[in-house]
């Protein structure tokens, strides 16, 4: 704007030094940014694309799986020669003491123990203990249970009644000693876990791929209770004193 009210001077021409620099260095950019573009198409390109429907190693019955069908797709799982081992999921036919484990596993190497307290018409808690190698650890893993659904309790902040007394009932129960145990995850040769499903009081034993990760796979044990199909346990009944 001039000295002058109402009077603008004109625009700076565009070929004057100071435009042409600024005309150069959009320039630069587009060029820039081009290239970025077209190297991340190209890395895009080389990546190879992850499968939808693979997210992660899994070992159980789905929601809504006949039993039946999952007795022969675990009894497939134990198909093969090789000689490493495998991470598999043992299911019992009834709910086992600690005291049981150590015998149920037959000398294979215990990972996990898998804990539900049995209370009719009642929804539990699943708890999985980690268990170093030993059979005293795996012992005492009821009680580790109780504190791990003890911890839960008091992550998880307010809860109804209801939740809180199956909470101490269960708590109580594991602290007992009670058979509560629905399920191993163990180690071992196919042919040591084939032998393992053939023993009495084992239902079902499930093995994963060699190369599965210890820890990184989801488990969700055939229950006893489960006959025909695999559903959620009614939550219907009273909760008893312990």
């Amino acid at each position: 704007m001039s000295g002058e009210p109402g009077r603008f001077d004109a625009e700076p021409d565009e070929d004057s030094g100071g435009f042409r620099t600024t005309r150069a260095m959009r320039v630069a950019f587009a060029a820039v940014v081009a290239v970025a573009v077209v190297v991340l198409i190209v890395v895009g390109a080389m990546q190879p694309q992850r499968s939808d429907g693979v997210s992660t190693d899994r070992l159980g019955p789905e929601q809504g799986e006949a039993v039946a069908d999952y007795l022969a797709r675990a009894q497939d799982s134990l198909t093969g020669t090789d000689s490493d081992e495998h991470w598999a999921l043992v299911s019992f036919t009834e709910y086992q003491t600690p005291q049981q484990l150590p015998e149920r596993a037959r000398g294979l190497r215990i990972g996990r123990v898998l804990y539900q307290v049995p209370l009719p018409r009642v929804q539990t808690q699943l708890l999985t203990v980690q268990v170093p190698a030993g059979d005293e650890v795996v012992l005492r893993s009821a009680e580790d249970a109780a504190w791990l659904l003890l911890d839960q309790l008091r992550r998880s902040g307010y809860v109804d009644e209801r939740m809180r007394k199956v909470t101490e009932v269960s708590v109580a129960r594991l602290r007992t000693g009670c058979a509560c145990a629905v399920g191993l995850i163990v180690r071992g040769r196919l042919d040591q876990l084939r032998n393992l499903a053939a023993q009495n009081g084992i239902r079902a034993v499930e093995a994963l791929p060699a190369d599965a990760v210890a820890g990184a796979f989801a488990i969700a044990p055939l229950l006893p209770d489960a006959t025909d199909v695999v559903t959620t346990t009614p939550d219907d009944g009273p909760v008893p004193d312990f």
